[in-house]
């Protein structure tokens, strides 16, 4: 039995989602979201959500409740995909969470498995450039009980994967080192400080996945 995967991706301004729209109107960030999705050529999918504001947002749709500075709204989906969220609903895949901070929207969703996982990511890719993996949990199975978590090394740039790499086949990270910073940016040709550099930023990147 697989347990399957736990996706959790960014998307930085998406066109055509109403949430992203309203939360950035208002500098809010909308946590509490309810939606209906399918895949197919469903028309009856519905996503509401809540924006707390003293500012009320200027938006084409009216609050569907209010209470005191929050009020929900909700909107229709129809056959054109026009958010991330729809995206996914279409190919069966229903967001667990979403999260719109100001302009960006952070979306979980779960995927049965690989095969699936790269199907959605793809498609998010093919509409929305400005996409950022965040993190993949793979869920423990039957068999191997341990918490799997996929690290996505796209995030990291050629130059910090290299700067990794060398100081891993260098021995840097080894008890007691095999060599040190200074010895390995001179192979990479390069600063002890810019090696620094390079190596902060990647295991920032890194570390964010597994943590």
């Amino acid at each position: 039995m697989t347990g399957g995967i736990r996706a959790t991706v960014e998307v930085t301004e998406p066109a055509g989602c109403p949430v992203v729209d309203i939360a950035a109107s208002v500098d809010a960030t909308v946590d509490s979201v309810s939606r209906t999705a399918c895949p197919g050529d469903c028309s009856d999918c519905v996503t509401e959500f809540a924006v707390e504001s003293d500012e009320a947002p200027e938006t084409g749709l009216e609050p569907v409740f209010a209470h005191g500075a929050r009020r929900w709204y909700r909107f229709p989906h129809d056959d054109d995909i026009e958010c991330p969220c729809e995206c996914l609903g279409r190919l069966g895949c229903p967001v667990d969470r979403y999260v719109a901070d100001g302009a960006t929207l952070t979306l979980v969703f779960h995927a049965a498995d690989y095969d699936d996982l790269q199907t959605a990511v793809g498609a998010l890719r093919e509409g929305f450039s400005d996409l950022d993996i965040k993190r993949f949990v793979r869920a423990p199975t039957d068999d191997h009980r341990a918490d799997s978590v996929l690290v996505d090394r796209s995030r990291l740039t050629a130059r910090q994967l290299e700067v990794l790499e060398t100081a891993y086949e260098m021995g840097y990270f080894e008890r007691p080192r095999q060599a040190n910073g200074r010895e390995v940016a001179d192979a990479l040709g390069i600063d002890p400080s810019t090696f620094s550099e390079h190596l902060a930023a990647a295991e920032r990147k890194l570390l964010s996945d597994v943590l």
